[in-house]
């Protein structure tokens, strides 16, 4: 009975969403309400629940979050994103001009949420359409796909993050296996998909074109590139070295030892991050710290409500593990002959269907597997995470606001739209469950 609640409970929360247009954050909030009250929770605790679910979620994953948000906007809004993306289409020259968008789109995606990354970068898709005469969709998919990959698979992207708190996994690990899964899965929904879209060819709207800023004004390409892939390569360096040290040395009191530990921490990683990033890209380039200040002081705006709907997630997760729901799901599951990380994959895909926002899939989607993990110690708690966070890419449709973002901004038809972008998002699903399935059999 109790396990009936809960899926008329998602049900709840997918039409809230869906059909009733309520936000997230309070859709969550109400179905929390709604599946304590009917699993026992008594009315004066249901409160309590609430709080300690939402601070739960929240207190190990605010400050990668608002850090990660911080550093996109001003690796945006200094043009150290712009940069990257000139030095590496120069480099590659007309002849791979596909790869240099898609290496850009991933460069670009790490420290930059979708959506602000999407914008930012159309005009230089533009531009190269017009210069070079070519179809829109084949040459910006690549780029898109790489875009998309990052939000679903690496921190500091909510979603992935929510996901890495949720499962108890290391952040510095899952960023190295979601690099290694990533980059094939870029190469395939991307680069390869896009040859079979060459005749898809539209005309771009001129709303959506900009100047950019001007090539005087723009920070060295070498700072751009390090102040926009420190965190990454901060995590990998740290992790690296924790992996190959032995447990007696680290717990030493050597003063390296302690070092790379405290290194090692991600919110450590990010405030040295931006700490970096504010003076390379914005005092030492004259900026007051007013100003890159107020650049952060937007990153939050930007990123406040996605912190909420992480939270909402946060308080139905704790519901379940309160009224012992999640022991029976995962009891449920259990019995189910596929693969723990397959289901993983399978729920958050289908609660991604429903719902149309990939990090709300991947955040109910967390509430319901983690509880699997204990009852499969080998299964690797990184590959899960990534798990679910690719099934939550799975086929982007009409209640996606990245289905609309892409139809509108390519000038597509909707029926366009399903043959390029919603067809990319199944395949960036499939391989990344196709990679992740791989990586755990050398892994083991």
């Amino acid at each position: 009975m109790s396990i009936l609640i809960v899926i008329l409970c998602i049900v709840l929360l997918v039409l809230l969403i869906t059909w009733f247009k309520i936000n997230a954050f309070i859709a969550f909030l109400i179905t929390s309400i709604t599946a304590g009250l009917l699993l026992g929770i008594e009315p004066a605790k249901m409160g309590k629940v609430l709080e300690k679910g939402v601070g739960d979620m929240l207190g190990t994953l605010v400050i990668v979050i608002i850090g990660g948000a911080m550093l996109g906007k001003l690796v945006a809004e200094t043009g150290a994103a712009q940069r990257i993306a000139q030095g590496l289409m120069k480099a590659f020259g007309e002849k791979y001009l596909q790869v240099a968008m898609m290496i850009t789109g991933f460069v670009i995606g790490i420290p930059l949420f979708y959506n602000v990354a999407f914008v930012l970068v159309f005009p230089l898709i533009a531009s190269i359409v017009y210069r070079y005469k070519l179809p829109a969709v084949y040459v910006g998919l690549p780029m898109m796909a790489a875009l998309s990959v990052t939000h679903g698979f690496l921190p500091p992207h909510p979603s992935p993050v929510g996901l890495i708190g949720a499962m108890k996994a290391d952040m510095g690990q899952t960023l190295m296996y979601g690099i290694v899964i990533a980059i094939p899965t870029v190469i395939i929904s991307g680069l390869l998909f896009s040859k079979t879209l060459k005749n898809l060819n539209v005309q771009l709207p001129k709303t959506f074109q900009s100047e950019g800023i001007p090539e005087d004004k723009l920070p060295s390409l070498s700072s751009s590139l390090i102040t926009a892939l420190l965190p990454v390569i901060l995590l990998a360096v740290t992790t690296i070295c924790v992996m190959t040290s032995s447990k007696e040395w680290l717990t030493g009191k050597s003063f390296l030892a302690n070092t790379i530990l405290f290194l090692s921490d991600s919110n450590i990683v990010m405030l040295i991050s931006i700490a970096i990033a504010t003076y390379v890209l914005g005092l030492r380039r004259g900026m007051k710290m007013t100003q890159v200040m107020n650049i952060y002081a937007d990153a939050i705006k930007d990123v406040g409500l996605i912190v909420l709907i992480m939270g909402g997630a946060g308080s139905l997760k704790e519901v379940l593990i309160v009224t012992g729901v999640s022991q029976e799901i995962s009891t449920a599951l259990n019995g189910i002959s596929f693969h723990p990380l397959v289901l993983g994959w399978l729920i958050a895909c289908i609660i991604r269907v429903c719902v149309g926002s990939a990090t709300v899939a991947g955040l109910t989607a967390a509430g319901i597997v983690a509880p699997l993990l204990a009852m499969h110690p080998e299964v690797d708690a990184n590959l899960m995470v990534l798990a679910v966070g690719a099934g939550s890419l799975m086929f982007s449709h009409v209640n996606d606001a990245g289905f609309w973002l892409f139809k509108e901004y390519y000038n597509l038809s909707i029926k366009q739209t399903i043959r390029s972008w919603s067809l990319m998002e199944t395949i960036v699903a499939i391989c990344g469950i196709i990679g992740v399935m791989l990586l755990n059999l050398i892994i083991q």
